[in-house]
């Protein structure tokens, strides 16, 4: 029996072969050495994030979020559902928040779960259940035991920790500023490397919304988040996010043609630190996904 289960909602871009499938590869690495058990739900679908703010109004996407809150509860009942995609994560907060504070809202939400045979119990300790991959790593193992299987510290790297702002406003992760969140800084310690803490950029949104309808915007954004982590002599950006890993590593090489550049940061996942410095190999931590290679951190990872 593993020392912690929960119920998994691994969403879309963490599937197989998709934009964020090396997130999930050293995911499951992590929670391996960590003796952690990830239930998926079944037959998951959508957040809609991409969509679900668009002109179909919001009962749509609450329902979608509430499907899979639903089967949580029927097939992995009692436990706290987890996700590592922080818009998964953050949707999901929002609608249970929304939908334990209107009651017609929730009915017309039960009315067409009813269509699929479903019911999803809405209360007040629903949202407190629904949980980011970061805040079960703080908040029910904490730095010492997650400090405890590294095998192999990331000695001599510098890391940016780029938070990024769905997970970090409106909900944040418990106990941490809005302003200045110090959970990433705390985590790369503690494999460690040592923390860019005095990196400002580290909740700038990396415009993930605008990528494709404004992307002059998008990019002058994320060109002052990997910028900054150059000024304080960074080796890489790490981050929570699938959206903000994507955009601050893929724009990087339109950056240089726009601003003439020469920037090359990798950008990574905390889970991949972790793997890493738990003796994982680079295979195992998905390093072998990034579009810049994070050479070092390959290094460590294959070093005997």
């Amino acid at each position: 029996m593993a020392r912690k289960e929960y119920s998994f909602y691994p969403g879309c871009s963490s599937e197989r072969n998709a934009s964020a499938s090396n997130y999930m590869v050293s995911v499951e690495s992590m929670c391996k050495t960590l003796d952690i058990k990830l239930n998926e739900i079944p037959d998951w679908n959508c957040c809609g994030a991409s969509i679900g703010y668009a002109d179909g109004g919001e009962l749509p996407r609450h329902v979608m979020n509430a499907r899979n809150i639903a089967l949580s509860q029927k097939h992995n009942a009692g436990q706290d559902i987890v996700a590592t995609c922080a818009a998964c994560w953050l949707g999901a907060k929002e609608s249970v928040e929304r939908l334990s504070k209107s009651e017609q809202l929730l009915a017309d939400t039960q009315n067409i779960l009813a269509d699929a045979g479903l019911k999803v119990d809405i209360d007040k300790d629903t949202a407190s259940g629904v949980r980011h991959m970061v805040e079960v790593l703080i908040e029910d193992f904490g730095y010492d035991e997650l400090a405890a299987p590294v095998k192999k510290p990331l000695e001599g790297l510098k890391i940016a920790g780029y938070v990024g702002c769905q997970t970090n406003r409106p909900f944040g992760i418990d106990g941490e500023s809005f302003e200045n969140p110090k959970y990433l800084d705390k985590m790369v310690e503690v494999m460690g490397a040592e923390a860019a803490d005095k990196y400002e950029q580290k909740v700038t949104c990396c415009g993930g919304a605008l990528a494709f309808s404004e992307p002059e915007k998008s990019q002058a954004q994320i060109k002052e988040i990997v910028e900054s982590a150059y000024d304080h002599n960074a080796d890489m950006i790490v981050t929570p996010c699938p959206v903000c890993q994507m955009n601050v590593e893929v724009y990087q090489e339109q950056i240089n043609k726009t601003y003439n550049k020469n920037f090359n940061m990798p950008v990574v996942y905390y889970s991949q630190l972790m793997t890493v410095a738990y003796g994982g190999s680079a295979k195992e931590a998905a390093l072998d996904g990034q579009i810049i290679r994070s050479k070092k951190l390959e290094e460590i990872a294959e070093a005997k």
